[in-house]
C-alpha cells in the first residue's frame, strides 16, 4: 500500500497521534532498508533518497549556518519576492497567527529571508535553526516545506516524521514555489509551519493558491513596466524605417516595428549599447531606453550555427553558463538548474533528444512533455538558431564543449536524470 496526500490528511485530521506514529514507522522502516508497513508517498520517498545521497544526517539533523545581516539585506533587496510581501502577510498571515503558525519566504536557494507569524511557534522554530539567514535546502537539512519544494517545484506538504531528519518530526510545513511569471524562473518558496496537533488538511489547497496568487500579482506589475516603457518609446519608434524592437532589461517586448511581433528576444546577460548580434534578430545597434532597449535589426537573422563555438559551463554550482563565440560575435548567458540539466543532456546525446526522451530523464515521465517543450522553448529564445528540434538537439555545425567540475559527484546535483547520474558516479565525459 503507497500512502497519498489524502490518506495522510485524513488520518491527520481523524488522528494526529496516530499517523504520527504510522508515519514515525514507516520512516524507521525505510531509513533501515526493511520493508515499511505502508510505502511513504512518492514525493516523500524521493526527497529521502536525495537526502540520503546528500549525506543529510537523519537521526542527529544539523543546524544550519545563518546569513550575515548585511548578506539577507542584499538577498532581500533583489529579490522579486519583495513585491509580493504585502500580499502574502494579508493572505497568510492573519489565519497562521490564530491556529499558531509561522509563516517563511525563502529565495530559491532555500534561504529563509522573511519568517513572521505566532510568537511561541517562532521560539520553536530558533530552536531548530529554521531562522532569518539559514539554509532549509534538502541538501542540507533534508525533506522540508523549504527545501522540497524547491526540487520539485510543485507545493508539498512535509507531515511529521515525513521530514528526513528527527528533530522536525513534531511539525508540520507546507510550503508552494513562486515562480517568476516572465520566465518560469524560480523566485522561491512561501511556506507556512507550525505544530504537529495544529495540522489541517486544507493548508496545502490553501498555501498552493496564496502562491499561485503571487505570481498573478507579479505579472500585473510586469505588464504596467511594459506599458510605461511602450509609452517612453512611442516617440522614438515612430521616427524609424526598418526592422525595430522596444524590450525591457530581460527581453520582454514593449513594441515593434516593421517585424512581426515576437514575445520576447534572448539577450545576453551583460548587453551593452552599441553594435551587438542577437540570436533571434542577427546584427542589431543597441539603444538603451528608460527601463529598457531599443533594437534596430540590421540584417535578417542568421539560421544555423554558421560555425559558432558554444561553450557550456558546469563547473561552478548554481553559476553555470553558456557562452557562444564566432563570426557574428560573442555573448553569455546564465543557466538555471532546469536549463543547465537540459543543455548538458543534449551536449551528451549530440545526435538529439525528443521531447518525450527528455521528460523520462528530467521528470522520469513521458508524459511530461509539454513541461519538456515549455522550458526548450525558453531555452530558444537566446539559442535562436543553434537548437534544432524534432529531436531537440545542437545545430551539427556548431562545436560544443562541456567543462565539467573538478570532482564528478558535484555535477548538477539536484539533477536525478539517469544519463547525469551516471555521470556523477561512473567514468566518462561528454
Amino acid at each position: 500500500m503507497v500512502l497519498s496526500a489524502s490518506d495522510v490528511e485524513r488520518l491527520a485530521a481523524v488522528d494526529t497521534a496516530r499517523a504520527a506514529r504510522v508515519l514515525r514507522e514507516v520512516r524507521s522502516a525505510r531509513l533501515a532498508g526493511q520493508r515499511a508497513p505502508v510505502a511513504p508517498r512518492p514525493v516523500i520517498e524521493r526527497s529521502w533518497e536525495r537526502a540520503l545521497r546528500h549525506g543529510v544526517d537523519p537521526e542527529h539533523g544539523h543546524r544550519p549556518g545563518l546569513l550575515s545581516e548585511q548578506e539577507v539585506r542584499g538577498r532581500r533587496e533583489s529579490s522579486e519576492l519583495r513585491h509580493v510581501l504585502p500580499l502574502l502577510r494579508e493572505e497568510l498571515l492573519t489565519v497562521a497567527d490564530a491556529a499558531r503558525h509561522i509563516m517563511a519566504v525563502a529565495d530559491a536557494d532555500g534561504r529563509v529571508l522573511w519568517r513572521e507569524g505566532s510568537g511561541p511557534v517562532l521560539r520553536r522554530a530558533d530552536a531548530l535553526g529554521f531562522e532569518v539567514g539559514a539554509d532549509w535546502s534538502e541538501e542540507v537539512v533534508g525533506t522540508n516545506g523549504v527545501g522540497t519544494p524547491v526540487v520539485v517545484r510543485e507545493p508539498v506538504q512535509v507531515f511529521a516524521s515525513e521530514h528526513f531528519a528527527r528533530s522536525q518530526a513534531t511539525w508540520t510545513c507546507t510550503g508552494a514555489p513562486i515562480t517568476d511569471p516572465r520566465d518560469g524562473r524560480l523566485l522561491g518558496v512561501v511556506d507556512v509551519s507550525g505544530p504537529l496537533e495544529m495540522a489541517h488538511p486544507a493548508t496545502l489547497a490553501w498555501v498552493g493558491s496564496v502562491a499561485k496568487l503571487a505570481e498573478a500579482r507579479l505579472r500585473e506589475r510586469h505588464l504596467a513596466s511594459l506599458e510605461r516603457l511602450r509609452a517612453v518609446a512611442a516617440v522614438p519608434l515612430a521616427r524609424l524605417a526598418g526592422r525595430a524592437l522596444v524590450v525591457d532589461r530581460d527581453g520582454w517586448t514593449a513594441a515593434a516595428t516593421g517585424m512581426p511581433y515576437v514575445s520576447r528576444i534572448g539577450l545576453p546577460k551583460s548587453l551593452a549599447a552599441g553594435r551587438r548580434w542577437l540570436p533571434q534578430l542577427g546584427m542589431c545597434m543597441v539603444e538603451p531606453l528608460a527601463g529598457g532597449w531599443l533594437l534596430r535589426a540590421a540584417e535578417r537573422a542568421a539560421e544555423g550555427g554558421g560555425g559558432a563555438r558554444i561553450v557550456l559551463d558546469l563547473t561552478r554550482r548554481r553559476s553555470w553558463s553558456v557562452a557562444v563565440s564566432g563570426a557574428m560575435g560573442s555573448w553569455s548567458h546564465e543557466l538555471s538548474p532546469r536549463h543547465a540539466e537540459l543543455l548538458c543532456l543534449l551536449a551528451v546525446r549530440r545526435a538529439g533528444l525528443s521531447a518525450a526522451e527528455l521528460a523520462a530523464e528530467v521528470f522520469g515521465d513521458v508524459g511530461r512533455t509539454v513541461t519538456v517543450r515549455a522550458e526548450m522553448s525558453r531555452v530558444r529564445r537566446y539559442l535562436g538558431g543553434l537548437l534544432d528540434h524534432r529531436p531537440y538537439r545542437f545545430c551539427e555545425d556548431a562545436e560544443v564543449e562541456t567543462l565539467l567540475p573538478a570532482e564528478p559527484g558535484a555535477l548538477l546535483p539536484h539533477s536525478t536524470a539517469p544519463t547525469l547520474v551516471d555521470l556523477r558516479t561512473g567514468p566518462g565525459t561528454p
